[in-house]
């Protein structure tokens, strides 16, 4: 069974992906990244020169495949759930877990980033808010878990995580850590 993260972009899904791999002790993937290297370039210039619609064809073929590795940690890019086939993947994959943050969180995160193609834009705060309330209908129909992001450090998401996956049967309790670290959860520049 893999783990899937879902959420907006910025949420943190690459960096808590890294540290619940690590606990894990599974293979660590970030689809973005699969992404850029069968592209063979950034994905922002690949936006530019073939348009959203193409990405997400690359996006969807990527998907499906990381899909089909077993017991992997994946973290989507922030658009993933657009498609029914790639809610559809990932939760026939194993279990999906949405990093809820408020647009608000978000923009504090992201607001210095020029390498989101869908916050290049005048208002970028008000993007996000249209970005949320379009998605997370859709980040919530994919996922099984729900980890309200808010302020908490990285091992404190990450222990969430793994608390509720112990919950549900899906990981030996073994793996669940007793003590929560106090590192905090750097902002994306």
């Amino acid at each position: 069974m893999s783990i899937a993260l879902v959420g907006m972009p910025g949420c943190g899904k690459s960096t808590v992906g890294r540290q619940l791999a690590r606990q894990l002790g599974r293979p660590f993937v970030d689809s973005d990244t699969e992404i850029e290297h069968r592209i063979g370039m950034p994905i922002r210039t690949y936006f530019d020169r073939h348009g959203e619609a193409a990405f997400r064809d690359q996006e969807e073929s990527v998907i499906a495949e990381l899909c089909a590795r077993p017991e992997i940690v994946l973290a989507t890019g922030g658009g993933a759930v657009l498609r029914e086939t790639n809610r559809r993947a990932l939760s026939q994959a194993g279990a999906v877990v949405y990093l809820r943050s408020t647009p608000e969180e978000l923009f504090r995160r992201v607001r210095h980033d020029t390498q989101r193609p869908l916050l290049q834009v005048n208002d970028p705060l008000r993007r996000l808010r249209d970005l949320y309330r379009e998605r997370d209908p859709l980040y919530r129909a994919a996922a099984q878990y729900v980890i309200e992001t808010g302020r908490p450090t990285v091992p404190t998401l990450v222990n969430m995580i793994l608390m509720q996956l112990e919950l549900a049967g899906l990981i030996d309790p073994g793996r669940v850590p007793a003590t929560i670290g106090r590192t905090p959860m750097p902002p994306q520049s």
